[in-house]
């Protein structure tokens, strides 16, 4: 009885982000339709946008009604969907191929990242778990890293949600920001999306940022912040063994059991999709209505992008964290940028 109350408590804020996308939708097409009207030949933007504008438009100024707030929660889980069904759009070979470019960039860009939040966090003299967390999210998935490491290195409430609220917030900005410098630079389609699948640090606004762009780049910064996300378990581990040496965490018994549990399910998901479409399992309609769920979900993610940022409270916390956060996403951006347009042109992507 407790699981149906629970699930029709979902229910409002699923059709709120439905709601929202769907709009993003319709904006689309009357501004479209607008411009060929009228002979204005304006930009044309993607639903992506509106859906995101529309959810930020709500969060900050009426701001998410508390009926809405645990359906309006679940966008993260449609985004793992989406990438799911994504796999169908895949051959294996290519994932198997653009993993193995994809992983051999993540490593640099792990590396890279927690050098420079590391440092950054040093010279602002951050705590030592609070530069962690920032390290971790930075890194590798944003918020889903943090909440993965605090546990792992005992880390308390207070420096989780001052890391938690500095990525959101470069996340926010990343979101305009990183296709606005793509168009500047001309990068295809194919970098772009490497680039913010690399940088970004949240799924939803990687894979947002990618979509922005276009529907092809957004494949891409799914494909590639996949890749980022499996390592989540083996950098974890790294950070809980040595806060546990230091006697300022718990040690980890069953390393196989940790990573396990820190593993990203989805990415399994993703890559056995991929290998049935790969051999003809799904039939052409199957792959198009696979497609069109993939899309689906992530109409729902983009809507709850915008619906849980609020400027204002991100604002709240103190300004040495977002510095670091936004002096060391500055530089990880301008790193991996460079890294992946070297990787273009000597492999391709």
């Amino acid at each position: 009885m407790k699981s149906a109350r629970d699930f029709l408590g979902l229910v409002p804020g699923i059709l709120l982000l439905a709601a929202i996308g769907y709009g993003g939708k319709l904006i689309e097409a009357a501004y479209s339709a607008y411009s060929k009207a009228h002979h204005l030949g304006l930009p044309n933007i993607e639903y992506v946008l509106w859906a995101i504008l529309l959810g930020l438009l709500i969060s900050n100024t009426t701001g998410v009604h508390k009926l809405f707030k645990p359906g309006v929660a679940t966008y993260e889980f449609f985004l793992k969907i989406g990438i799911v069904f994504l796999g169908s759009r895949f051959l294996i070979v290519d994932v198997l191929k653009l993993s193995g470019i994809s992983l051999v960039l993540v490593a640099i860009e792990l590396t890279i990242s927690i050098v420079i939040m590391t440092w950054l966090g040093k010279k602002f003299n951050l705590s030592p778990k609070l530069t962690s967390l920032l390290a971790v999210g930075s890194s590798i998935c944003g918020v889903s890293a943090i909440i993965a490491a605090k546990g792992a290195i005992n880390a308390n409430e207070e420096d989780s949600s001052i890391a938690i609220t500095a990525i959101l917030t470069v996340g926010a900005l990343s979101l305009f920001a990183f296709p606005l410098v793509g168009r500047w630079l001309s990068l295809d389609d194919a970098a772009f999306g490497m680039w913010a699948g690399l940088a970004v640090d949240n799924t939803a606004e990687a894979v947002a940022a990618g979509a922005l762009y276009s529907d092809a780049a957004g494949k891409m910064a799914a494909l590639a912040k996949t890749a980022r996300n499996a390592t989540i378990g083996f950098v974890v581990l790294g950070y809980a063994w040595y806060y546990a040496k230091q006697g300022l965490a718990k040690e980890v018994g069953n390393k196989a059991k940790f990573l396990w549990e820190k593993f990203p399910k989805f990415v399994l998901g993703f890559l056995v999709v991929s290998a049935l479409a790969s051999v003809g399992f799904f039939d052409r309609p199957q792959l198009t209505s696979l497609a069109n769920l993939s899309k689906w979900a992530f109409l729902l993610t983009f809507a709850g992008v915008g619906l849980n940022t609020n400027f204002r409270a991100l604002l709240k916390q103190g300004s040495g964290p977002f510095v670091v956060g936004f002096v060391g996403e500055l530089l990880i951006a301008i790193v991996t940028l460079g890294l992946v347009i070297l990787a273009n042109n000597v492999v391709g992507l």
